[in-house]
């Protein structure tokens, strides 16, 4: 007989951020899943990762990839935080505790998820090509433009943008622009 647990709630799921000691991620992650799958977690502790990116390195004239620890001594967790939940993973072997004021987990939001691209979230865009648009960041910033076209897979849009009195393609991303 296990603990009561509320109902299911994946949809409520978030993604947590826990410190692990360094050198360790692998093997929280790898302690971690054993744990969901011994005691049947699966809904509450949804998934968990070590990000990771591919480097390049050249070495003697030759390109060799390796992946490295994008985090090093973190590892991000997609939960639903319940007391069990929280317990389960604050006491896996090698987690020192998870990220937030006072130890209090603070869930990421949407846009340090995008950043480190560990979820791809499903981007919405409320402007479509014709529609005239603010340059809001970067180097063009305040520049007014037409969207000409937008990139869904690459998270691009180009816009042509009124420049010395002619109009420039260039190409933006979605968050750098506004719709007027």
């Amino acid at each position: 007989m296990g603990l009561m647990l509320p109902e299911k709630t994946s949809e409520n799921a978030k993604w947590y951020v826990v410190h692990t000691y360094s050198g360790y991620e692998n093997k929280v992650k790898a302690n971690l899943e054993k744990i969901v799958e011994n005691r049947g977690l699966q809904d509450y502790i949804l998934d968990i990762v070590v990000p990771m990116e591919e480097q390049i390195e050249i070495k003697d004239g030759r390109k060799k990839a390796t992946l490295r620890k994008v985090f090093p001594g973190y590892v991000l967790i997609k939960m639903v935080m319940t007391d069990e939940s929280w317990y389960v993973v604050r006491n896996t072997r090698g987690v020192t505790g998870f990220v937030g004021p006072g130890s209090k987990p603070v869930p990421l939001t949407d846009e340090e998820i995008r950043a480190m691209g560990v979820e791809e979230t499903a981007t919405v865009v409320d402007y479509e090509p014709g529609d005239s648009v603010r340059v809001v960041s970067g180097p063009l910033e305040n520049f007014i433009g037409t969207v000409e076209e937008i990139n869904i897979e690459k998270k691009k849009v180009r816009v042509l943008v009124s420049m010395f009195g002619r109009e420039t393609p260039v190409e933006l991303e979605f968050s750098q622009i506004q719709k007027i």
